[in-house]
């Protein structure tokens, strides 16, 4: 029997000149940071993942060390408990499900389903450009092959969002699927600001109704969940969220409560690819649309490609991707190839074992903290 011989965790850090201005942060983002997970074996396969930072983890090897790769189940329980009394640790089972591939043979999207090898994607905007500016990037998410866009709203006055919007509409007409995201439930640390109302988040989604948007997402702080199926009954508009949640039965009562119509957890930060099997099947028992949150980097994205293409179906999966601040080269600067979608639109995963990237080891030395 294959066993775990070491588990290796590293942080790595891409300065980014110019910064990213993060619609969601006031404060310019000056860097970016990774951390890589590799998992050892004796048999001298190695699994990686990346993700979430491993907080909490040290001290916690042996758990793991000695014992079976293939157990995931009994890995995922542990790591559960380690989120309970101290971090999201998400990324050790991700890279764990790129070591069973690797060790079976078999890419993940296989593993986990088999239902399908690609998925198309949206391109997920991060800044706020002005609405001419927006317009022209929606313009060229379309000759890219992109069908679906999302937009930021966080311009201090929804009516100005809403002038943004307007502005990609009449530009595309209905060749691009509009999503808008609210980010009414994230928080940076030092935010202080308040949430919309049910009585706010109204009049917002009946403009978005006006304007065919696809889906509103946060329209209402995390906590909200009264809020947020009293909004999804009085609308016509889907309504997403669920990007932080962090523990599976929450999942269960959003979506038992009928509280969201689209569930977007991010196996890189919640459950990993073992618990968001669970809530991917859950969503669709209900007829509700599971996908994923990926605003992590390539390595996220990837992981969450092979699980939702292979599961479930699912009209988009989240491309973060609004160059110049936030190109394809920044956000997967530790791959070797940063990964993109086909010329309509698709991401297209490999027949390759486990999660088929492969590492920029000498881009990862050259960026290596801590």
């Amino acid at each position: 029997m294959t066993k775990i011989t070491g588990i290796e965790i590293t942080t790595h850090r891409l300065p980014l000149d110019p910064p990213f201005n993060a619609s969601w942060d006031t404060q310019p983002r000056k860097q970016f940071d990774a951390c890589i997970v590799r998992v050892h074996t004796d048999d001298g396969v190695t699994g990686i993942g990346s993700g979430d930072f491993m907080v909490g983890f040290q001290g916690h090897e042996h758990l793991f060390i000695g014992q079976d790769p293939l157990a995931i189940e009994r890995h995922y329980r542990i790591l559960a408990n380690i989120q309970f009394h101290y971090g999201r640790c998400w990324p050790l089972d991700l890279a764990l499900w790129d070591l069973a591939g690797k060790l079976t043979k078999q890419p993940v999207w296989k593993l986990v389903g088999g239902l399908s090898n690609k998925v198309r994607a949206y391109a997920s905007s991060g800044t706020l450009r002005a609405p001419n500016e927006l317009a022209d990037a929606a313009e060229r998410y379309m000759a890219e092959g992109f069908k679906a866009l999302k937009i930021r709203f966080h311009r201090g006055d929804w009516r100005a969002d809403i002038k943004a919007l307007e502005a990609v509409r009449a530009r595309v007409g209905n060749k691009l699927d509009l999503m808008v995201d609210c980010n009414q439930g994230w928080r940076m640390s030092w935010d202080q600001y308040k949430p919309w109302t049910l009585k706010e988040a109204i009049p917002v989604a009946r403009e978005l109704e006006k304007l065919e948007v696809f889906w509103m997402e946060e329209p209402l702080f995390r906590s909200d969940r009264e809020g947020m199926k009293r909004l999804r009954e009085m609308v016509d508009i889907r309504i997403a969220g669920g990007e932080m949640t962090r523990e599976l039965y929450e999942f269960r009562d959003l979506i038992v409560d009928g509280c969201l119509d689209v569930i977007q957890p991010d196996a890189a930060l919640v459950g990993g690819i073992t618990g968001l099997r669970r809530v991917a099947l859950m969503a669709e028992e209900h007829n509700l649309i599971f996908t994923p949150h990926t605003w992590t980097n390539g390595m996220g994205v990837v992981a969450n490609a092979h699980l939702t293409a292979g599961l479930v179906e699912a009209p988009y999966l989240e491309m973060p991707y609004d160059p110049p601040e936030w190109s394809l080269e920044r956000r997967d600067f530790m791959m070797e190839k940063p990964l993109g979608v086909d010329k309509d639109g698709w991401v297209v995963l490999s027949d390759e074992p486990g999660l088929g990237y492969s590492l920029d080891e000498k881009r990862l030395a050259a960026t290596r903290i801590g």
